[in-house]
């Protein structure tokens, strides 16, 4: 009976949850960054190819948004993770605060990645003029 309860220690779950929160976190900062690389290479092709980014911007922008979007929710998953043994009232409130701020980033980055995708539709969709003929 000693031996699996030194197995499963509260000490040994932390440490674990520890690195896992480390390992996530990780993951939603490298996506955000080679999110934020992409954009910057992206835009500078477009840039040095084009003399107008008006419509690629757009599109850059959106996909941007979407590597934000997905980082910031693996960013919320570790800090989750790290309130899950035996959390004291600091940390349920650190990660309320922690959690309002993300989700209300996620939300309005959501909303402006859907007003963009509709943007980006319309132009697609919009007939182009033609020249008068004579």
């Amino acid at each position: 009976m000693n031996a699996s309860r030194d197995l499963v220690s509260e000490a040994g779950v932390r440490e674990m949850i520890g690195w896992l929160v480390h390992v996530i976190e990780a993951a939603g900062a490298l996506i955000i960054f080679v999110g934020a690389v992409w954009a910057f290479a992206r835009f500078v092709t477009t840039g040095l190819r084009r003399r107008s980014l008006l419509g690629e911007f757009n599109k850059i922008r959106l996909s941007l948004g979407r590597f934000l979007v997905l980082g910031l929710e693996f960013q919320l998953a570790g800090d989750v993770l790290r309130t899950a043994v035996a959390p004291s009232f600091t940390e349920i409130g650190q990660l309320a605060a922690i959690a309002a701020i993300r989700t209300i980033l996620n939300f309005f980055l959501t909303r402006e990645i859907a007003q963009e995708r509709a943007e980006i539709e319309y132009d697609l969709k919009k007939p182009t003029p033609r020249a008068p003929t004579p």
